[in-house]
């Protein structure tokens, strides 16, 4: 339990566990402007401390990780189990699909801004250091973020050991930081008073629903928390947070309270400026190398949320490398890879400062917890079936809050809260776009296809040229025959001796037990139906996969089977169905995407393609 909530410590809790770099800062120096008084000190100290024990340790902690598909956490795993009970309500069904498919596009915006506002408020320390170092700030950002994406294809398998070292250190290090400024003014322990936030609450009016716009960086990374749970188990994490992470957080934001109290000039940068003048350099080394794990922490969840979608249907296929033998988590996306380097050096170049980036954070994460709360009410109902007036009183007390916070950040989109917001938009459409056309081109087959039954009944009445070997026809739906096998037939005038129609089926649950991965059924005249089933966090990888088919009767020689795939041509045109340019796009997502032979990891000398072309 001690070790696995150790490496949670280093992965889960590395993004809200920088928070304190800039969050509290961003409250008084931000753009919510709040004065440096001793009211609003100790009111917003006690705002984030509230906001710290109402959204992460309730809702997540306790109450999301109940909220489990299998073990696995996340917004699409919670997608999943949301539209479970839901398929005699399309519409029902498709509204939660878009609900979380915006969440999950919105965490594409918390993956880009996140290693760039971490990164660069950790380098921002060495101007304390000597001002003749601030030009230096941006290409410092810049290197250390280029590296740290130059060496994602090794995959963190080798360094994710000292991760949770670390990052203990650094939780010590400011509570230490903390407890020594909040000796010089004790009296900011009575900040956990909940009567100081509703008192600033009621007194600020306004000022304090913008200041919930900076209050809210805080709670960077809670989504984390459920994102990984499968990585660690619940009572790790949980482990973790209770008795280490929330008491380091609560000590250092109450530590730069107390300096704030005392130096209201130390406004500028409370968080460095509360550690003592020799300390500051080791300070700024230790911030970074945190930083450094906490977008790590985030670019794998991109990479696992990428495949994620892609198994589940909603992102075109991907090349996607392992990067370790043992954890089958640990994947390495080049495109996904290159396009978030791109991203975050483009922002830190066009925001340039921490500050500048701090507005357009909260969007990205308030419209994820948004989409998160929304998608759990449909769990409670349906798969706890809990009471309507329980269900409806339980989740509108978690909107209230996450309402509360989106608004305020809804203030900034100025000033840069339309970053994240045309982020998630592109992603949507591009999620959304990929899922109809799929959808779309199906229709469009359904016509011209033949019925698997009759054709069977002709081959047995009227038996073609039978040659040695397994023809294995991969095909998406088991009603009609495949255009492959019809091409082959049509052109080579011969089948197989044994014809194998193989559907490979994605469920909504994350792995599929090997005993239950295969499921043949006899057709006839030598016909049989291969159904693989994988999980959206399994490996598709059929070759091994079959192997298993032979405990279910069924024996396979690669070297004596051969694969043959559809290439389909698609001609976007004016038919209904989609915009044209929706068409257009599908159509380019679909000539990029990555081939099927090398996403199931069939040997390419033992696939045959023949292709078909489509008007969408």
């Amino acid at each position: 339990m001690a070790t696995l909530a150790v490496g949670a410590i280093g992965v889960v809790y590395g993004d809200i566990g920088t928070s304190p770099l800039y969050a509290l800062k961003e409250v008084f120096v931000g753009s919510s402007h709040v004065p440096v008084t001793e009211s609003n000190v100790m009111g917003v100290l006690s705002l984030v401390f509230w906001a710290l024990f109402a959204v992460v340790a309730l809702k997540y902690v306790i109450f999301m990780m109940r909220a489990d598909n299998r073990g696995e956490g996340g917004i699409m795993a919670l997608m999943a189990l949301s539209l479970r009970h839901l398929d005699a309500q399309p519409k029902l069904r498709w509204t939660l699909i878009s609900v979380g498919l915006l969440g999950a596009s919105l965490f594409y915006g918390d993956g880009i801004i996140t290693p760039a506002i971490s990164v660069l408020s950790a380098v921002e320390g060495i101007e304390l250091v000597t001002p003749v170092l601030k030009p230096y700030v941006i290409p410092v950002t810049i290197a250390v973020l280029v590296i740290l994406f130059l060496f994602q294809y090794k995959g963190t398998a080798k360094v994710g050991a000292f991760f949770g070292p670390i990052m203990c250190l650094w939780f010590l290090v400011i509570a230490i930081i903390g407890v020594n400024n909040i000796l010089t003014k004790p009296g900011v322990l009575a900040a956990l008073d909940p009567r100081y936030a509703l008192e600033f609450l009621s007194h600020s009016k306004w000022q304090a629903f913008v200041a919930l716009g900076a209050i809210v960086l805080t709670l960077t990374g809670a989504e984390a928390l459920y994102a990984d749970m499968g990585h660690f188990g619940k009572d790790p994490i949980r482990l973790a947070w209770i008795r280490f992470v929330f008491p380091a957080l609560t000590l250092n934001y109450l530590g730069q309270g107390a300096l704030l109290l005392q130096n209201p000039k130390a406004v500028d940068n409370p968080f460095f400026l509360s550690a003592p003048a020799w300390a500051l350099l080791p300070m700024v080394v230790l911030a970074t190398v945190a930083t450094v794990i906490a977008s790590q922490a985030v670019i794998s969840g991109t990479y696992s949320l990428t495949r994620q979608a892609i198994q589940l249907g909603y992102c075109p296929r991907m090349l996607v490398s392992h990067t370790s033998e043992a954890e089958i988590g640990q994947i390495y996306l080049p495109w996904i890879n290159w396009a978030l380097l791109a991203a975050v050096v483009g922002s830190v170049i066009a925001f340039g400062s921490s500050s500048n980036l701090a507005a357009a954070y909260g969007i990205a994460v308030t419209g994820t917890m948004l989409a998160t709360t929304i998608l759990a009410f449909f769990v409670v109902r349906n798969s706890w079936h809990w009471g309507l007036v329980p269900s409806v009183l339980l989740i509108t007390s978690f909107l209230t809050v996450d309402l509360a916070f989106f608004g305020s950040n809804l203030l900034k989109i100025r000033e840069g809260g339309w970053f994240p917001l045309v982020i998630g938009a592109v992603v949507f459409v591009v999620l959304s776009t990929w899922r109809r056309g799929r959808e779309l081109l199906w229709q469009r087959l359904a016509p011209g296809a033949i019925d698997l039954e009759p054709f069977l009944r002709s081959i047995a009445d009227h038996p073609p040229l039978r040659v040695p070997g397994t023809a294995i026809f991969l095909t998406a739906g088991q009603a009609g025959v495949p255009h492959a096998l019809l091409h082959n037939l049509n052109h080579n005038k011969v089948l197989h001796e044994r014809i194998v129609l193989l559907t490979v089926r994605t469920g909504d649950i994350p792995h599929v037990p090997a005993e239950q991965r295969i499921e043949i059924k006899p057709l006839g005249a030598n016909f049989f139906r291969l159904t693989v089933h994988f999980g959206f966090k399994d490996e598709p990888d059929l070759p091994r996969s079959l192997e298993l088919a032979q405990a279910a009767g069924m024996e396979f020689s690669l070297m004596e089977t051969s694969f043959f795939l559809s290439r389909q041509t698609l001609v976007a045109t004016e038919n209904p169905g989609m915009a044209l340019w929706r068409e257009k796009l599908f159509v380019a997502m679909s000539r990029n995407a990555a081939s099927a032979t090398g996403f199931f990891r069939i040997p390419t000398n033992r696939v045959v393609e023949l292709g078909t072309r489509i008007e969408l």
